[in-house]
């Protein structure tokens, strides 16, 4: 899993089958390792080339090791595809197609963040051959393909776009944690910038997706397909959000409605919850971006984003408020939270939405005490100034907040009580608990 690509002679842009491609992956994280280890295990017995790049040297010492620290691609099956990886951008010299699948995150202003899609495309224009096809698979706002990275590419390449390497578009769509929505069984959109590189890109993505190809007229449709998917998701929890707050007002568990609500056939099963990761909390960020430059403000989706925002707050608050309830001081209180990544059953705590909870239980005076089993104390302490707690020492509280519903938090189900001080304070972020299941002495409340 070491050896980069000797250099191949140029080919032009239409004349490579996808048995014959040199495929080289940019980024090896939840999007480009399945795509990646795909091509492995299905091209390159038939003669095609793959190798994985990734400038992360501890990412490439874990794959080589034969291990997935995102646990979306199992050791045996990382082990038995022979994927080559590498941090040498010398990797990618080789390559007849490039897939880049860097994240595109936002700034602390909630504004497009392009560094790691620049640096990208000024790694690989140097090394870009002539007759290369360089697809993206980054979320990315209508327009970024063809007028940011294009450029870019021809500027570090000396190439010219369109004639001497092409642009193709096909974005992710990785559900992390996801054992059933995986890379082959979901149809994959694809748009390239000219009919030969999209038969390029027919033949490769075609090799690996079972679900089928939705090949959309221009790359610009195929943005903004990817952006409006997550944006209309945030969107649709945004409401669950906010309808979850009155109903507390009026102190009817959410839950019930939406069981009872769930019963009509055109109602969609949306819940109420913390919307964090590199993908739902961030994409409707791009598109607003790209329509305030065309100078039209957004009101629905800009009112969704600062509904979803909140609501680490408005739990923690919750928690707080519920403290008092009990004459519990909260400069005294000891307070557990469960959880720091930002889905249940991943490692990933990026753009977690648990710190805003943590956050805002300091404007209060409580320090919490922070347990979660997937996520690496390392990255904690460095990205947010966390130091993570173990199980055992989660115990005698006055509150225990359950923020991310990992499958081993809700298989201890009522026995997460135990970690309780008698009348203690339960809080459930994503109604995982039985409330039936529970000690009585207990105070419960679920968003």
């Amino acid at each position: 899993m070491n050896a980069p690509f000797q250099k191949t002679d140029a080919v032009p842009l239409g004349e490579v089958s996808a048995e014959l491609e040199t495929i080289a992956i940019v980024g090896l994280g939840y999007v480009g390792l399945p795509v990646a280890v795909a091509l492995a295990e299905r091209l390159a017995p038939k003669g095609c080339r793959v190798v994985g790049f990734d400038i992360s040297e501890r990412r490439i010492r874990s794959l080589r090791a034969g291990h997935d620290f995102t646990r979306e691609i199992d050791d045996e099956r990382l082990d038995a595809c022979g994927l080559a990886v590498s941090d040498d951008p010398e990797a990618l010299r080789a390559a007849t197609t490039i897939i880049v699948t860097v994240p595109t995150p936002i700034t602390e202003e909630r504004r497009p963040d392009l560094t790691p899609l620049r640096s990208a495309c000024e790694t690989i224009g140097p090394r870009l051959s002539e007759g290369a096809l360089v697809v993206f698979e980054s979320t990315v706002f209508p327009g970024a393909t063809e007028e940011y990275c294009g450029p870019l590419l021809a500027e570090h390449s000396g190439l010219k776009q369109g004639r001497d390497f092409a642009l193709g578009y096909s974005p992710e769509r990785i559900n992390p944690g996801d054992t059933v929505h995986r890379l082959e069984s979901i149809t994959k959109i694809i748009a390239a910038e000219n009919p030969e590189a999209l038969a390029r890109m027919r033949a490769i993505y075609s090799a690996i997706v079972d679900a089928g190809l939705h090949e959309a007229p221009s790359i610009k449709v195929a943005e903004a397909a990817k952006v409006i998917e997550n944006t209309q998701r945030d969107l649709n929890i945004a409401l669950m959000n906010e309808i979850a707050l009155i109903f507390d007002k009026m102190e009817i568990p959410t839950k019930d409605v939406l069981a009872a609500a769930g019963t009509k056939w055109n109602f969609l099963p949306f819940t109420p919850g913390l919307v964090g990761g590199h993908c739902i909390g961030v994409d409707p960020y791009y598109l607003t971006a790209a329509a305030e430059k065309l100078d039209y403000r957004p009101e629905v989706i800009l009112a969704g984003r600062r509904i979803n925002d909140s609501m680490g707050q408005a739990v923690a608050q919750k928690a707080v408020k519920l403290l008092v309830s009990r004459d519990i001081p909260l400069s005294q209180a000891r307070v557990g939270v469960l959880g720091l990544t930002f889905k249940q059953d991943v490692p990933d705590i990026r753009n977690s939405k648990v710190p805003d909870i943590l956050a805002e239980l300091g404007e209060y005076g409580i320090e919490p005490l922070i347990g979660d089993p997937l996520a690496d104390p390392a990255e904690a302490k460095h990205e947010y100034g966390v130091e993570l707690t173990a199980s055992e020492d989660l115990t005698d509280l006055d509150a225990l907040i359950l923020a991310v519903d990992h499958a081993d938090y809700v298989a201890e189900g009522a026995e997460l009580t135990a970690r309780l001080k008698k009348g203690g304070v339960l809080v459930d972020v994503k109604s995982a608990l039985k409330r039936e299941d529970l000690r009585d002495d207990v105070i419960y409340w679920a968003l």
